[in-house]
């Protein structure tokens, strides 16, 4: 059981770091996490208080967060997948349990996306919407049209240039 625990116990520490990784990420570029998934974040930008540059300050996060990650020692690589769209956001439940949810669907392709980014080079893929929203800021570029899981129109897609340094380094 001892020796159980200690694993257990060093998993949590490495969830921790990465997690203060994610939060401080986001929270420098204005948004919001709205909740941790097991070793996932889902991030919120422009809810619950509108941000006019809501798809900039996401792809900024996804690309501090991407830099920030690579220079940490003793972490699993993590992928960042970015989406916009319309959404339905507040809170739900009732007055004993309830929490602020988003509900839409570009939580889902964020999500594919980033199952999808761990095999790229970069560790990053936002969909081309988002980037096109932004007003097409430097250094993303065009990766192509994606096909994600449970979609049956491919989604076009732009991911980072391969990071310069290695994890470890800064």
């Amino acid at each position: 059981f001892g020796q159980m625990f200690r694993r257990f116990g060093s998993v949590v520490t490495m969830l921790n770091r990465f997690f203060r990784a994610v939060v401080a990420a986001v929270n420098r570029e204005g948004g919001w996490v709205n909740k941790f998934e097991g070793d996932a974040a889902l991030c919120v930008f422009g809810a619950p208080r509108p941000d006019i540059d809501h798809a900039a300050n996401a792809l900024a996060a996804a690309a501090s967060l991407r830099r920030d990650l690579a220079r940490m020692d003793d972490l699993l690589p993590a992928g960042v997948g970015v989406a916009s769209g319309p959404a339905i956001a507040g809170y739900i439940g009732t007055p004993e349990r309830f929490e602020y949810i988003v509900i839409v669907n570009c939580v889902n392709i964020a999500s594919r996306l980033c199952d999808l980014s761990k095999d790229e080079r970069s560790g990053v893929l936002a969909a081309r919407e988002t980037w096109d929203l932004a007003g097409r800021p430097d250094p993303w570029t065009d990766a192509g049209r994606i096909r994600v899981r449970g979609r049956s129109q491919r989604v076009a897609a732009v991911t980072l240039p391969a990071p310069r340094f290695r994890r470890g380094e800064r």
